[in-house]
């Protein structure tokens, strides 16, 4: 890569830092002119984590604040607007206010939490201890929100307030932004607080969005749209704008344009396929969007490492619990179906209710799929009506949290098969092949699995070979291996049973043309053809068994070498003297 590149803008959410530090800026200043024609009141975004709402709405905020320096616009797209600018630039008060911080194992240290932002916001305007148009009781009351024991009423009334003070010193009505609004609920759910905080937020948001007469407008942000009945009573100059609308579709997300030019200022454009099938496939309103955090961090590493794998970099801003609840609420055949009909890069239809409370999420399936949708873990792929979508994973990201969830499911629950997982085991041991293929043909029936195409053969062949490994750890007392280097390259699986009297190598095999049989015998071959048994070998083991296992959706074939049935038979034989 070239010299003198600017900085990849990697975890930075303030405007005015990305573009005094001359980090790269993918330029989204086009929601100012959008909002300022076409917004209502409030105005709540919902989009995925990690879909730059949080430096939208900084750059919202410096864009309007009388406060803020205004020269760091030029040259972006809003500036080409002198109408628009001469006439909003720099001429509000703001309030800006992020509640994402709001999160504890209790409702207690939860409100701690939530006073020290009131008190963060207050302190960003301590000016207004010197304003002439105040009066003695307006700071009086002002230093309520400078106090560390503030009530909650108090913190209720905060925004109002400050909004009141505000207009007061300025002579102009105030706009406020709300960041996160509904991570407190998130947290309060997980935690079992839910209720206190519902009551504080609701509070908190009516007083400032529905009694707040120094409002100009306001602008919100949150994963969810949480139900009017819940928190927004009596709001009724709410104006909400989820991944299903079409209006600012290509303001939260990159678009392809917007990806390509960024891979070709940083001399990366090989790597655009690559990027594309991992981090693109959303769609908000008519619009696909690949997700910014995501492709940050990945141009990031390639433009100093052009060899650089594609990552999970989404996995790790979550614990993706919502996966997980779903998979183990996927109990039924239909469910499993559409599992895997979704892993194979298909779509399915499902109503979407997009007014949802948390208590509601895990109450049923349909509710599931709704919250998978609106926080990213699915997408849609069209329109049937008014309320149903057709859903589809976004790319192999996603997906790829979706097997890792499966697989942990996998695993947990392979103690509860523990006999039928050891006749497996056993029938491995003692060379029968047909009968540990009927095992493990049964097993891949009752459990999810891939079909199809969406992935790579070694994708898939990676997933049975998870399941092998889950379904070998049964046997506490034998030594599995996975990719264990030997010979001329990497065994899939090598098990040396008790006491190391024997040894099992295992070459996994996807068949994509649903021949089996020959795949098993391409598996044999690589076992032969490099090697593996050598080290084996070299330590003093001569008994070892060379499985080919093939794996096709739901079938398999379980393939031992014919040399192999002769180190059974000799073994038997020594038993027998």
């Amino acid at each position: 890569m070239g010299e003198g590149k600017k900085r990849l803008p990697v975890g930075v959410e303030n405007f005015e830092q990305l573009i005094n530090d001359n980090y790269y800026y993918v330029d989204k200043t086009g929601l100012i002119s959008e909002l300022l024609r076409n917004g209502g009141m409030v105005n709540l975004f919902t989009r995925p984590r990690r879909f730059g709402k949080t430096l939208n709405m900084s750059m919202l905020e410096h864009f309007f604040s009388i406060e803020k320096e205004q020269s760091i616009f030029d040259g972006l797209e809003i500036s080409k607007d002198t109408k628009l600018c001469d006439a909003y630039m720099g001429k509000y008060p703001v309030i800006s206010i992020s509640l994402k911080g709001i999160h504890a194992a209790a409702y207690e240290t939860a409100f701690d939490f939530a006073v020290r932002i009131m008190k963060k916001t207050a302190r960003n305007v301590q000016f207004l201890l010197e304003s002439d148009a105040l009066s003695d009781y307006d700071k009086l009351e002002y230093k309520e929100l400078l106090n560390s024991n503030m009530s909650e009423a108090a913190f209720c009334g905060g925004l109002k307030i400050l909004s009141e003070l505000l207009e007061k010193h300025y002579g102009t009505k105030v706009i406020l932004f709300i960041d996160e609004y509904d991570v407190p609920l998130a947290k309060a759910f997980e935690n079992g607080y839910y209720d206190q905080m519902i009551f504080l937020i609701r509070n908190l948001l009516e007083q400032a969005l529905k009694t707040n007469d120094s409002l100009k407008f306001a602008v919100m942000t949150g994963c969810m749209r949480i139900s009017k009945e819940s928190i927004f009573t009596g709001l009724n100059n709410l104006k909400v704008l989820s991944v299903t609308d079409e209006r600012y579709d290509e303001y939260f997300g990159f678009t392809d344009m917007e990806v390509r030019e960024m891979l070709k200022y940083y001399e990366t454009e090989g790597h655009y396929e690559e990027i594309k099938s991992w981090y693109d496939g959303y769609q908000f309103g008519s619009t696909k969007v690949y997700c910014p955090w995501d492709v940050l961090n990945h141009c990031d590493k390639i433009k100093d490492h052009a060899d650089a794998f594609p990552e999970n970099y989404w996995i790790h801003t979550s614990s993706n619990d919502a996966v997980r609840k779903f998979i183990q609420m996927s109990d039924n055949l239909t469910a499993r179906r559409e599992i895997e009909k979704l892993l194979a890069g298909g779509e399915i239809t499902k109503e979407i209710h997009q007014e949802l409370i948390y208590p509601e999420m895990y109450q049923s399936l349909e509710n599931v799929w709704s919250f998978l949708f609106m926080t990213g873990y699915l997408t849609q792929r069209g329109r049937i009506d008014a309320k149903r979508y057709k859903l589809a994973i976004p790319n192999l990201e996603i997906r790829d949290i979706f097997q890792t969830q499966i697989m942990e499911y996998f695993k947990e629950n392979v103690a509860q098969d523990g006999d039928t997982l050891s006749r497996f085991c056993d029938a491995l041991k003692n060379g029968e092949e047909t009968k540990a293929g009927e095992i493990f043909e049964r097993y891949l029936k009752k459990t999810i699995s891939i079909r199809d195409t969406f992935v790579r053969k070694a994708g898939k062949e990676n997933f049975y070979h998870g399941m092998l490994l889950g379904i070998l750890g049964v046997k506490e007392e034998w030594y599995v291996s996975s990719n264990e280097e030997s010979g001329e390259g990497y065994s899939d699986i090598l098990i040396e049973t008790e006491n190391s009297t024997m040894a099992i190598l295992i070459e996994v095999k996807y068949a994509n043309d649903g021949n089996l049989n020959q795949a098993c015998e391409r598996a044999l071959r690589q076992i032969e053809e490099r090697k593996y048994d050598e080290e084996l070998r070299e330590n003093g083991v001569d008994r070892i068994l060379k499985y080919g296992i093939a794996c096709y959706k739901k079938c398999c074939k379980v393939k031992l070498a014919e040399e192999s049935y002769s180190k059974i038979q000799s073994g038997y034989k020594k038993a027998e003297l």
